[in-house]
């Protein structure tokens, strides 16, 4: 595809170069490589709406101001109009000699419109339109991307508060190291998903800020009033220093920073998916529709929506590094190496995007397994800790010496090949003399987890609790 298109472009050369929209100052035709990499037609397309806006708020801006007249803003206004719709109909041309989509619809709308249509570029360079154009486009995708982590939060809680009481291991070093509830697991995601959140709403509060009007890296001579296509754009206020406003990508490094997080966390989700679905630990269940076979084994049922979404982690930190970087050893202000900016924001973008929709479509259709989380949830003496809290709260032991006693049991019981629940108090009692029957009160997962009482603890009680405010919270959140 790429070597046709770029073979288009180059015979396409030939006949028109000389009406590129820049090209006054040029002789000569541009080379085959210089124009097949200064094109970014093939993925900044997607930014037309954002152009299309910026531009209208632009040229009300200007008629407002008289820099150009009324009729003429109007004229121009109602072109941007034509064009928006042609695009939503998916009969707009591109034409890839105009590098960019700023180009395209420029010069599209001087084909509608005439000669007023070159008015609208007044007061404005590419540089600072195409931050003001990638400005909207990240807010747009961080609000998009807060809403469907707070869709997952919701099918996290519902799912913690309908399995608030099904007992399973939890793990240290991937070793049972103690029971706790589903439950609670799940609420551990929705505590990590509200973090993220709070990342992307933090990081809006320094994209939301205008470029438009620093022109190309000094502002302009014209009179144009930027707090107007600041405040019309939705934007908290125009940028205070026109170099900056142009040269900075923070705005995108720092998303992509909070989708790496997201990523990572999601990863973390579906890697444990492709465990408990896993004939080691088959702790759930997944429906068909979220599974695939294989071509040679007929009896295989994949995971591989969460393998996918694993994977994808690794283009949104990818796309991260890319950029930090790019930037790196950019002096100020526009330099071209800026163009690398969206390609690798869209594909991390994109694929953030996704992989919630996946997550989300997993929790909603898993069903854990309550036979199969409890008999694991006994395995491993996963009641331990429990037993060496009982010698300390009902013995007056120090923990430390009670630490060594539970150990020495332990030990005793992989010897015997049994249960903890299992000992028999005279057992017992050959550890230490002042044990008693309620030692057994703890010794079983069930009673172990309802023991915990503690603020952010795995009792069912406070698994329900805590369920309870997530709904609660996330069902009065804006939407």
């Amino acid at each position: 595809y790429r070597e046709v298109f770029f073979k288009l472009k180059v015979n396409m050369a030939r006949k028109i170069q000389k009406n590129k929209m820049w090209g006054g100052r040029f002789n000569t035709d541009q080379d085959k490589i210089m124009l097949e990499m200064n094109s970014s037609i093939e993925f900044d397309s997607r930014l037309y709406l954002e152009d299309i806006i910026a531009s209208i708020a632009h040229a009300k801006m200007l008629g407002k101001k008289k820099i150009i007249s009324s009729v003429e803003s109007q004229k121009i206004i109602s072109g941007l109009k034509k064009i928006k719709i042609e695009f939503e109909k998916g009969i707009f041309n591109l034409d890839p000699l105009l590098e960019d989509i700023h180009m395209n619809i420029e010069a599209n709308l001087q084909k509608k419109i005439g000669n007023v249509a070159k008015k609208l570029h007044t007061g404005r360079s590419r540089n600072d339109q195409v931050a003001t154009d990638m400005r909207l486009y990240m807010r747009k995708q961080c609000q998009e991307i807060i809403k469907k982590i707070t869709m997952i939060q919701k099918e996290l809680s519902k799912k913690a508060n309908k399995y608030y009481d099904f007992i399973m291991p939890g793990f240290t070093h991937m070793q049972i190291a103690q029971p706790v509830t589903f439950g609670h697991h799940l609420l551990a995601y929705v505590e990590m998903l509200e973090r993220d959140k709070n990342r992307f709403h933090d990081a809006l509060k320094r994209i939301n800020q205008s470029p438009l009007g620093a022109a190309a890296l000094a502002g302009t001579t014209f009179p144009i009033d930027r707090e107007m296509t600041s405040k019309a754009l939705g934007f908290t206020n125009p940028m205070a220093n026109s170099i900056d406003a142009v040269s900075s990508r923070d705005f995108i490094i720092e998303p992509l920073a909070a989708a790496s997080i997201l990523a990572s966390h999601l990863s973390r989700f579906s890697e444990e998916i492709i465990l408990w679905v896993s004939e080691g630990f088959d702790f759930i269940e997944l429906p068909d529709s979220l599974a695939t076979g294989s071509s040679i084994m007929p009896q295989k049922k994949n995971p591989d929506i969460a393998e996918l979404v694993r994977g994808k982690n690794g283009r949104v930190i990818g796309a991260l590094m890319s950029i930090l970087v790019v930037m790196k050893g950019l002096p100020l202000a526009y330099s071209k190496d800026l163009q690398e900016d969206k390609e690798l924001t869209f594909d991390a973008i994109d694929n953030i995007l996704n992989s919630l929709e996946a997550i989300n479509a997993i929790i909603k259709k898993l069903k854990p397994k309550k036979e199969n989380l409890s008999s694991a949830a006994q395995k491993s003496y996963s009641t331990a800790t429990d037993l060496a809290d009982w010698l300390v709260s009902n013995l007056n032991i120090p923990f430390r010496e009670a630490h060594k006693i539970t150990g020495n049991i332990v030990r005793y019981c992989e010897k015997k090949k049994i249960k903890l629940s299992e000992l028999t108090i005279k057992e017992l009692k050959s550890f230490n003399k002042k044990i008693n029957d309620d030692i057994f009160n703890v010794l079983d997962a069930e009673q172990s987890v309802n023991q915990k009482k503690s603020f952010g603890s795995t009792s069912p009680l406070m698994v329900k609790k805590s369920a309870a405010k997530w709904i609660k919270k996330l069902q009065n959140e804006k939407k």
